[in-house]
């Protein structure tokens, strides 16, 4: 799925929803047709997970093989979307997290309505 930002909330609702059931759906390839080839993502969880002190990673490889990690250390993971908030090629996505956090995803995206760039934030920072 792509995102186009003229389609206004609805769009962005329309994104938003897919995205979170590509998570709650745990299949790594559905979750990854939202990013382009070589987007970047930054976390607090990757500094942790992955033992990369910039919480940065960049490519659909490294971050794909964190997700996965994340998935297979979480088999109960579920996502609840809260609410979405766009911008001009980017959007916002407010929802419920693993272990009960509160969480943004800041997406900004591409001419082909691809994520290239993504950062997570968290209402609280949990050791895992």
């Amino acid at each position: 799925m792509h995102y186009d930002w003229r389609k206004g909330r609805a769009g962005a609702l329309e994104f938003a929803e897919e995205w979170i059931a590509a998570w709650n759906s745990h299949d790594l390839n559905r979750i990854l047709s939202h990013y382009s080839g070589n987007f970047e993502m930054t976390s607090p969880f990757i500094a942790k997970l992955c033992n990369e002190p910039s919480g940065r990673l960049k490519g659909r490889n490294k971050v794909g093989e964190y997700w996965r990690k994340s998935l297979t250390r979480m088999p109960d993971l579920r996502f609840e979307l809260l609410d979405v908030i766009a911008g001009a090629s980017s959007l916002t996505i407010y929802y419920k997290s693993v272990l009960n956090l509160s969480a943004t995803e800041v997406l900004f995206f591409d001419e082909q309505g691809k994520v290239f760039k993504a950062a997570a934030h968290y209402n609280e920072l949990l050791q895992l």
